[in-house]
């Protein structure tokens, strides 16, 4: 075949160190969109960025060219020196190590979105650790809790 296609959605989810509340209410639009440029920048489409207080929510297209932990390191790095430049107060700001990151199939599309658009009404009943461990759960990924948190 002289054509590789791909159609590859990712739901990915990262937090704050220690699940800290640095993504204050003045940081978050401007960080959700910072998120998406990179996203863009890595050849990639984002069609949804969302989350709260402590932690991220992205749903993303990915070209297969590239890896998605080469993805991840630019998102990270990036979005946080540049928190640093742009948010002088927010000085305490950093990524957890890790990330989860879930293939949506295109029919998913939709659920994932009105999932990542209603984060702040569903974290009002639930924590990060609880809404995680459900995504591995639900995913089939097993984990050891005392190496999921740092």
């Amino acid at each position: 075949m002289p054509q590789s296609f791909t159609r590859l959605h990712y739901h990915i989810v990262f937090s704050t160190r220690h699940r800290e509340l640095t993504i204050t209410p003045d940081v978050r639009p401007q960080l959700w969109e910072y998120l998406g440029g990179i996203v863009r920048g890595e050849g990639g489409t984002p069609l949804a960025i969302g989350g709260t207080a402590d932690h991220v929510h992205l749903l993303v297209t990915l070209r297969q060219h590239k890896a998605l932990a080469d993805v991840m390191r630019q998102l990270k790095a990036n979005s946080s020196g540049w928190v640093h430049d742009t948010f002088p107060h927010a000085g305490g700001f950093w990524w957890q190590g890790g990330y989860g990151a879930f293939t949506v199939s295109s029919s998913g599309l939709d659920a994932v979105t009105a999932y990542i658009a209603n984060q702040e009404e569903h974290h009002r009943t639930r924590t990060y650790q609880d809404e995680y461990r459900e995504l591995l759960i639900r995913h089939g990924i097993e984990f050891d809790e005392k190496y999921l948190w740092e």
